[in-house]
């Protein structure tokens, strides 16, 4: 290839395969880069919609450990990528969009579908760039797969002039050989006396707890963790997008905590844990309003460290040791101090510890017990939640959409090994992203189980990836969690004001009707008898399911914004 003449097109196809591409998010345009990259191998996942394919680009890279790469025209199309992009931002997800603009000499003169992408993309992308010289595109590709990458990983945009497309250019003059694509680049780490200070404050620590965020996953550190875990003898809790962080199986994980406090919650009973710390040792977290509760949980006499890639992000709310950089890296640093400690008091403290903490599982279980074996119908979601349980294993992804069905994944399930995916939209939240999530993830891994649990609300937004799903033979079980009405909405409205709009009931929507005219095999559940079959079915591999299970609508996640109802029900 060095020495060879190529279109624009065909040098951005090539510069993708050098990075490790192999898969584009795409609706075949931009046309010349879709074309090309095809003749070199690199897979085409065709979506339905630019949202949606923005977001199959979200979940490939949350699972590959790889750059997302998605693709769209310019107008209209390249509008649809800002909800995806956006919430690849807030989640520190790295995505590349290759948008089509208009031919160079029609710039200004309202060509059609004619829009200033920079300003559109600057709010929802880490950086965008316009190239307008043929010559410089593998330098403006290197540019863009290093800012996704690079210290907090994000989405960024790349805009591409048709013209500019079809442009035949020499080789150039510099040497573009390194591979880019994977994630994080580079691995950076706090100084060693903050380290130090660190170490010192853990070991003198009387109750310390770790709450352990998406970075985790993002710097694929969850066996660093885990080893802290073990030989510090601390114990865990995790954001939503922590979980799977650890083993929530193991004595010192006390799973996810956020809002999920009220009744028959484990939330209940462990933020104890956090209340009462004298250091918290936040990793990989924003400490956002959901994850922190609306920001109540972290007590003020508490001493934080905080380690996380974003600088910007610690003492962002709670001033804290800093810890700045990569947590696998970080944490790795501060196992090494803490091996020269005495940790003597936390070994002792451990039996007690693993003991308090098997007795909020076993709380939370018995607490539950009435509705997570519940015979009813409609059926309990927390019974659907206990037969998945059953069926999971450590190689099984779990997907969630937006709202209550991350919540009931992430306060309802258990994860069985360090580093198990766990996947949701939760930078932005954004209702609809549970179907393409799952099939970007998929794409990623396509060897291993997907499952994606989604409400019926959302699943409106992606009823049209069906068909990508079935096309594109990206097999996923697919629990449409069908109660008639938007839950949180109508839930939240009925708290704060004692009342609901007329938006939050729906008509009746036969959804395996929907699922069968794609060609995807398809299940309405009214008796909770039914579930065990069809799950293992599901998740057997052997091809796509969709599971319609007509669920209470009047169940909802035991959230703190709910607690006092519940209470008094």
């Amino acid at each position: 290839m060095a020495n060879d003449v190529f279109t624009v097109a065909e040098r951005i196809a090539h510069s993708l395969k050098r990075h490790n591409v192999t898969h584009i998010f795409a609706q075949s345009l931009p046309s010349a880069v879709i074309l090309a990259a095809e003749a070199i191998g690199i897979r085409q996942v065709a979506y339905r919609q630019e949202n949606m394919g923005g977001t199959m680009a979200d979940g490939y890279a949350r699972l590959s450990g790889k750059v997302g790469v998605v693709a769209a025209q310019n107008g209209p199309a390249a509008t649809l990528l800002v909800p995806p992009l956006a919430e690849a931002l807030k989640a520190s997800v790295p995505i590349i969009a290759l948008v089509q603009d208009v031919e160079r000499d029609q710039a200004d003169r309202n060509a059609f579908q004619e829009l200033d992408h920079l300003a559109l993309f600057q709010s929802c992308t880490k950086w965008v760039r316009k190239v307008i010289v043929a010559e410089r595109i593998d330098d403006y590709l290197d540019a863009a797969f290093t800012a996704a990458v690079s210290g907090r990983p994000g989405p960024v945009a790349l805009l591409l002039p048709a013209d500019l497309l079809r442009e035949k250019i020499a080789p150039s003059a510099f040497r573009r050989e390194a591979a880019l694509g994977h994630w994080p680049l580079d691995r950076l780490r706090a100084r060693d006396s903050d380290i130090e200070r660190a170490a010192s404050m853990i070991a003198a620590a009387q109750a310390p707890i770790i709450i352990a965020g998406g970075g985790i996953h993002a710097s694929r550190a969850a066996g660093e963790l885990s080893a802290l875990q073990d030989e510090a003898s601390l114990p865990v809790i995790t954001t939503n997008m922590g979980k799977g962080a650890v083993d929530e199986f193991h004595p010192l994980s006390a799973g996810v905590l956020g809002a999920l406090v009220g009744p028959k919650s484990l939330g209940r009973h462990s933020v104890a844990l956090v209340e009462q710390a004298d250091v918290v040792i936040l990793i990989g977290t924003r400490t956002n309003q959901n994850g922190t509760d609306s920001w109540r949980q972290i007590p003020p006499s508490a001493s934080v460290i905080h380690i996380d890639v974003d600088p910007v992000e610690i003492g962002r709310t709670y001033e804290a040791v800093r810890l700045a950089g990569d947590a696998a890296e970080t944490i790795g640093a501060l196992r090494r101090v803490l091996a020269e400690c005495d940790l003597s008091y936390r070994a002792s403290k451990r039996e007690e510890l693993e003991s308090r903490i098997a007795g909020f599982w076993r709380a939370f279980e018995t607490e539950r017990q009435s509705v997570a074996l519940s015979e009813s119908s409609p059926i309990r979601p927390e019974r659907i939640m206990f037969e998945l349980q059953r069926m999971l294993t450590a190689d099984t992804t779990v997907v969630a959409d937006a709202s209550y069905s991350s919540m009931w994944v992430a306060g309802q399930l258990r994860a069985l090994s360090p580093g198990m995916r766990f996947l949701s939209p939760r930078g932005l939240a954004g209702l609809g992203w549970g179907v393409p999530l799952a099939l970007g993830a998929k794409a990623a891994r396509p060897d291993k189980p997907v499952v994606t649990i989604v409400g019926d609300g959302g699943f409106a937004h992606s009823w049209a990836e069906l068909e990508t799903m079935v096309r594109s033979e990206l097999p996923v079980l697919i629990i449409v969690l069908n109660n008639g009405v938007l839950g949180f909405q109508r839930d939240a409205e009925t708290v704060k004001f004692g009342s609901f709009t007329t938006a939050c009931k729906f008509a009746d929507v036969d959804h395996q009707k929907i699922a069968e005219a794609c060609g995807c095999p398809a299940v309405r559940i009214f008796d909770p008898a039914d579930l065990p079959r069809y799950l293992e079915r599901g998740l057997s591999g052997d091809g796509p399911l969709l599971m319609e299970i007509m669920t209470e609508p009047g169940a909802h996640p035991p959230l703190s914004l709910f607690a006092a109802m519940d209470e008094a029900a």
